[in-house]
C-alpha cells in the first residue's frame, strides 16, 4: 500500500465502482486483464468475473482509474456504456476498516454469481433480462414527488435492497409512501423476504433502490419472475450514490449511504444522523470500531462510550427478536473450550479468531464476520478428536469460518480387539486371555446412529471385546437413533445457533445429509444454508425419499483409486447424486478416510464456501 503513503503525489486519490451484466466468453483473459491492468496501475481492491459479467469496487490515484476506465472499454466494447461511478476520497489509512473492506490487497475471483440472491435453489431463477426498469435519479425523485402529493393508497411502495445494517443510517423516508424494509442480514435472504410478503407487493409499483444497483438487478428480475400481479417494477440506475450526487441535499433521502470501501458511509450536505447506538439508544452512524452481533457477526452501532463503558456482548436486533440473550456461562474460559451444556465443545481459537461471546473490541482486528460452521464427527469419535483431525482444515479456513464441535448423543462403550480371535483354537487354549487397556486414559466415543440391537447400559463403563475384525460395510447396519440425535442438534441450534452451515464427516455426513433432506420442515428449528459432506453414505430411510435435495451442497470423497477402507467411492457418489446438481460441487481426491487440505482441494472448498457471504 505504498501509494496510500505517497504524500509527495498531488495526484487525488478516489475509488471507482462499476458492475456490467454482459456474456464473457474468455473469463481467463478478463482475469489475466485485470490482473496486468490493475496491478500496473497500482489499483487495490476487489474484482468479481462470471461469466454473466463484473462487479468491481477498486481505489488509486484518480488518473490511474481513469486510464483502468479507458483500457477496459479499449479491451472489450460491451463495456463501453458501463456506468462506472467515480468519486474523490481521502486516502485509506492501513488499518482493519481497509482489510475488511478489501483495500489492502488486489482481489481477483472467478465466481458463480456476481451477487448471490439465495443460498438455495430458487424455483424461479431469475433472468436478469428481465430486470426491472431502470429509472434515472430524476426520474425516481419525480416518482416520489408525485406519490407525496397523493393519497397513502397511491398504489406505489418503496423497497430497500440492502441489508439491515444498512438501512440503519440512511435510507428514503417520503410521506405517504409505504418503505419497505426487509431487515435481512445478508441479501442472499432477501429472495426469502420475497416470498414470504408477495402478497405485500403484488399489484403495486414497486421502487426499488440499493447502494450502485447491482443488488436490485437481480431482485427486480426475481419479483418480475412470479408473473402476473409482479409486472410493475423499477429501479434506481446507479443506485444512493447516483440519486446523491442529483441531489446534493439529500432529496428524499435521510442520513449517510453505507459503502463497501474504505469510506464506510457516504453523506448529503444535510446528513442527519438517524442511526442509533445498540446499548444507549443515542444518535449514532459510525461503524468505523466494526462492532458485530457475538451471535450471527452482523454490524452493530454501539457508541465510543458504551464500548469503552460496557462489557457485556453485543446482540443485534435481529437475534434479540429470536430470543437470543447473553449466555449465563462462559463459553470460552483460560483458553480452553468450556461446555455450556453436556455434549457441546468449541474450538480452541488462534489469536486472531474471535471468541465467542467476547466482545469486539475498538482496536480488535478479528471482527470481520465468518462463516459459522457445526461440525459433525464420524462413528465413535468425538468432539475433541474431530478437531484435531481438522486441525489443519481450521488453520486453512481460519479466515472465513468458525468451526463449533460437538459430540453425538448416543455413547458407546469401550471395544477392544482380543489378539486370541485369530490364533488356530488348539494354539489359542494354551494362552491367557488380553485384558483390556485401562479405561481411564481412554476418552469416550459417541455415534449419530447405533445397530438396531444397541444397549446403552454398558457404555462408558466396562469394555466389550470386537464382535470380530473391522467391517467396512458396519455403517450399513448403524441405522437406528436418528430421533435422539435430531432432538439433540434442534438443542444445539436453539442454543448456541445461528450456523451457516453445517459440515459432516462419514456418519456424521450421514447425519447432516439425513438433515438437509428435510431443511424445509426443519425451517424455524435448524436454520443453515448449505452442508459440506466429507466421506459421506447416505442411509435407507423414508426421510432421504423427498426428490432432489435442494440444499447447496459440497461433497468432499476418495475416487475410485483413493485409499478409503472405511466408505467406498460408490457410496459417496450416490448420496451426491441424491443433490440437486445446480446447487452441489463434487471434489474427489486420493487422500484416504480423510478431508484433504492441499491445493487444488482446499482451494475448491474455499471457492464453495465464499459464495455464502
Amino acid at each position: 500500500m505504498s501509494q496510500n503513503n505517497d504524500n509527495d503525489s498531488d495526484d487525488p486519490y478516489g475509488v471507482l465502482l462499476y458492475y456490467k451484466y454482459a456474456q464473457i466468453a474468455n473469463l481467463a483473459d478478463l482475469a489475466a486483464f485485470f490482473r496486468s491492468n490493475c496491478s500496473s496501475l497500482r489499483l487495490l481492491g476487489r474484482v468479481r468475473l462470471s461469466s454473466r459479467g463484473v462487479n468491481v469496487t477498486v481505489g488509486g490515484d484518480l488518473s490511474s482509474l481513469h486510464s483502468h476506465i479507458d483500457a477496459l472499454k479499449a479491451y472489450n466494447a460491451c463495456f463501453r456504456d458501463t456506468d462506472f461511478k467515480l468519486a474523490t476520497c481521502h486516502h485509506p489509512l492501513d488499518d482493519k476498516v481497509s482489510v475488511e473492506c478489501g483495500f489492502a490487497s488486489l482481489s481477483i475471483r472467478i465466481v458463480d454469481e456476481l451477487v448471490t440472491l439465495a443460498s438455495r435453489p430458487l424455483l424461479n431463477s431469475p433472468d436478469i433480462s428481465n430486470a426491472g426498469k431502470h429509472l434515472s435519479a430524476l426520474e425516481f425523485h419525480s416518482s416520489l414527488h408525485s406519490a407525496n402529493k397523493e393519497s397513502p393508497e397511491n398504489g406505489l411502495v418503496l423497497l430497500d435492497a440492502r441489508n439491515l445494517y444498512e438501512t440503519r443510517i440512511g435510507k428514503f423516508r417520503v410521506p405517504n409512501v409505504e418503505t419497505l424494509d426487509p431487515q435481512v442480514r445478508q441479501y442472499s435472504d432477501l429472495s426469502t423476504w420475497i416470498d414470504d410478503n408477495g402478497e405485500r407487493l403484488r399489484g403495486k409499483n414497486i421502487l426499488m433502490y440499493c447502494t450502485g444497483g447491482i443488488r436490485c438487478e437481480m431482485a427486480s428480475a426475481y419479483i418480475r419472475s412470479k408473473g402476473a400481479g409482479f409486472e410493475n417494477v423499477f429501479q434506481l440506475f446507479g443506485g444512493i450514490q447516483r440519486y446523491l450526487e442529483q441531489f446534493p441535499d439529500g432529496g428524499f433521502f435521510q442520513g449517510k449511504n453505507f459503502v463497501f470501501d474504505h469510506r464506510i458511509s457516504v453523506g448529503s450536505s444535510d446528513a442527519n444522523v438517524i442511526g442509533t447506538c445498540l446499548v444507549c439508544q443515542c444518535s449514532f452512524d459510525d461503524y468505523s470500531s466494526r462492532c458485530r452481533c457475538t451471535y450471527c457477526r452482523m454490524l452493530v452501532l454501539v457508541c465510543s462510550s458504551c464500548q469503552n463503558e460496557s462489557s457485556a456482548p453485543y446482540i443485534c436486533e435481529l437475534c434479540q427478536k429470536q430470543g437470543k440473550a447473553v449466555r449465563s456461562t462462559q463459553l470460552i474460559e483460560n483458553g480452553e473450550p468450556k461446555k455450556s451444556y453436556p455434549g457441546v465443545e468449541f474450538q480452541k481459537f488462534s489469536p486472531d479468531t474471535m471468541c465467542l461471546p467476547q466482545v469486539p473490541k475498538v482496536d480488535d482486528p478479528r471482527t470481520s464476520r465468518k462463516l459459522r460452521i457445526l461440525c459433525l464427527h464420524g462413528f465413535r469419535q468425538n468432539a475433541s478428536s474431530f478437531k484435531g483431525r481438522t486441525a489443519s482444515l481450521t488453520k486453512k479456513l481460519k479466515k472465513m469460518t468458525e468451526f463449533v464441535f460437538l459430540d453425538a448423543p448416543h455413547e458407546l462403550p469401550f471395544i477392544y480387539q482380543n489378539p486370541m480371535s485369530g490364533l488356530d483354537v488348539n494354539c489359542a487354549s494354551t494362552l491367557p486371555p488380553n485384558p483390556p487397556p485401562p479405561s481411564e486414559n481412554c476418552k469416550k466415543k459417541f455415534a449419530w446412529f447405533v445397530t438396531p440391537n444397541f444397549d446403552g447400559s454398558t457404555r462408558g463403563v466396562d469394555w466389550k471385546v470386537a464382535d470380530g475384525p473391522f467391517d467396512p460395510l458396519q455403517y450399513q447396519q448403524q441405522t437406528d437413533g436418528y430421533g435422539i440425535s435430531l432432538s439433540h442438534l434442534k438443542n444445539v441450534f436453539s442454543q448456541e445457533g445461528p450456523f451457516d452451515g453445517i459440515l459432516g464427516f462419514s456418519q456424521g455426513a450421514a447425519m447432516a445429509a439425513l438433515i438437509s433432506a428435510q431443511q424445509e420442515k426443519l425451517k424455524g428449528e435448524m436454520d443453515f444454508k448449505f452442508v459440506v459432506l466429507c466421506s459421506g453414505f447416505a442411509l435407507k430411510m423414508k426421510e432421504m425419499e423427498c426428490g432432489p435435495i435442494k440444499c447447496p451442497s459440497l461433497h468432499i470423497f476418495g475416487n475410485e483409486h483413493g485409499k478409503d477402507r472405511q466408505i467406498a467411492n460408490q457410496a459417496s457418489k450416490e448420496l451426491a447424486s441424491l443433490y440437486n446438481s445446480d446447487c452441489s460441487v463434487i471434489v474427489e481426491h486420493d487422500c484416504g478416510h480423510i478431508i484433504p487440505t492441499r491445493p487444488p482441494f482446499i482451494d475448491e472448498i474455499k471457492d464453495f464456501l465464499v459464495r455464502f457471504f
